[in-house]
């Protein structure tokens, strides 16, 4: 009997050690301990906690005065607008209005006109506390890489409530050829402030999803912002010089960062 035992204790060692070495490679939830069919106390209170932290992160408000103070002094202008969502239960309910901007933001736009290469715009989103912790880093170091080729850069725009689209009648208005939206992504229960950036070149209202480029997980565990705005600036210029964006332009930025290293 106490060969037994001492055997499913070693058999038990043994798999805990597999398990705490590939719980060092992701984020994921494997190997969770359990209590007969059931997760035991720790895990389930972990997850719970994951879970409240994703839900919390959709509905956070985004400071825009503070997102304001981060992007200036990098050059351009920071202009503030919002979309056509009166709250946010209604940005939940209804992306088209997310789509849309508010009456009166096009009197705040439009004044800055003039023939652009490109517009930031920043959105939360899904997540309002992705775009306040990435959105910054991202931005000044993509400007800093397309500075060097003399682009010519429209005010940042800061959209409450936006969806992907928005950026694309910003866009327009501005008279930008390109727009580079980032946004908070939709939680997860290992990311709940994971930022994305979608790029389209010549945007209109005929655009859609396949016309973007989309960089995803932006975060320290997932894409680096240095890692981010060296795809972005890349992308940008192949789409400058190939006068497209989307399906058709593949992101090879990969390869030129690993050789980079």
């Amino acid at each position: 009997m106490d060969d037994e035992r001492s055997s499913v204790s070693k058999d038990h060692a043994s798999g805990e050690d597999l398990w705490s070495g590939l719980r060092r490679l992701t984020a994921a939830r494997i190997g969770l301990t359990r209590a007969g069919a059931s997760l035991a106390t720790r895990p389930l209170l972990e997850f719970q906690l994951a879970h409240a932290r994703a839900r919390d992160a959709v509905h956070e408000t985004l400071d825009m005065g503070h997102l304001a103070s981060d992007l200036s002094g990098f050059g351009p202008p920071v202009l503030e607008v919002a979309s056509a969502v009166p709250d946010r239960q209604r940005y939940l309910m209804r992306p088209d209005l997310g789509r849309r901007l508010a009456p009166d933001a096009e009197a705040t736009l439009a004044p800055h006109a003039a023939a652009y290469d490109v517009v930031f715009v920043v959105t939360d989103g899904l997540s309002a506390r992705a775009v306040e912790m990435h959105a910054a880093p991202v931005v000044a170091a993509v400007l800093a890489m397309l500075r060097k080729d003399d682009w010519t850069v429209a005010p940042l725009v800061i959209a409450r409530q936006g969806r992907v689209a928005i950026g694309d009648v910003i866009a327009n208005i501005l008279g930008a050829t390109s727009v580079v939206m980032l946004i908070g992504e939709r939680p997860g229960l290992s990311a709940p402030y994971s930022m994305g950036a979608y790029l389209t070149w010549r945007p209109g209202e005929q655009t859609t999803d396949s016309d973007r480029n989309c960089i995803s997980n932006i975060r320290p565990e997932g894409i680096g912002t240095d890692d981010a705005a060296f795809k972005i600036a890349h992308l940008l210029r192949a789409m400058r010089t190939r006068r497209f964006s989307g399906v058709q332009l593949k992101d090879d930025s990969d390869q030129l960062l690993i050789g980079d290293r």
